[in-house]
């Protein structure tokens, strides 16, 4: 996979929200209402586009299940989640890393990533 394309509410915020959770840099933004944002030291990416509107507008497009994101360090995971909630995220889930089962958060506008 190379990029995730998301609907967002507030550009801004949800861009505040991918830095300071997952410390991605913004690679381009067009138009005041498209950003892509990447991991450094990587090709992924995630495109944040804003719709004021309803985020999954019936018809136009299925619903993500979730995404996830690797964390570098997993025994880090109770300093992520803070991380996470610092930034306007939610916690949905907390699992154990070493054990298979995986955390759940939640960004600003709801989407749910694992980690």
């Amino acid at each position: 996979m190379s990029h995730i394309h998301l609907w967002v509410s507030d550009l801004d915020r949800s861009v505040r929200f991918y830095s300071e959770a997952f410390g991605m840099t913004e690679r381009f933004r067009r138009d005041g209402e498209l950003v892509s944002l990447t991991t450094p030291g990587t090709n992924d990416s995630v495109s944040l586009s804003f719709n004021p509107g309803d985020l999954r507008p019936k018809g136009q497009m299925g619903t993500i299940a979730h995404f996830g994101f690797r964390l570098a360090h997993p025994e880090a995971i109770d300093e992520s989640i803070g991380e996470i909630l610092a930034a306007g995220g939610t916690l949905i889930e907390r699992g154990e890393p070493g054990q298979g089962q995986p955390t759940y958060v939640a960004d600003p506008d709801g989407y749910l990533i694992e980690l």
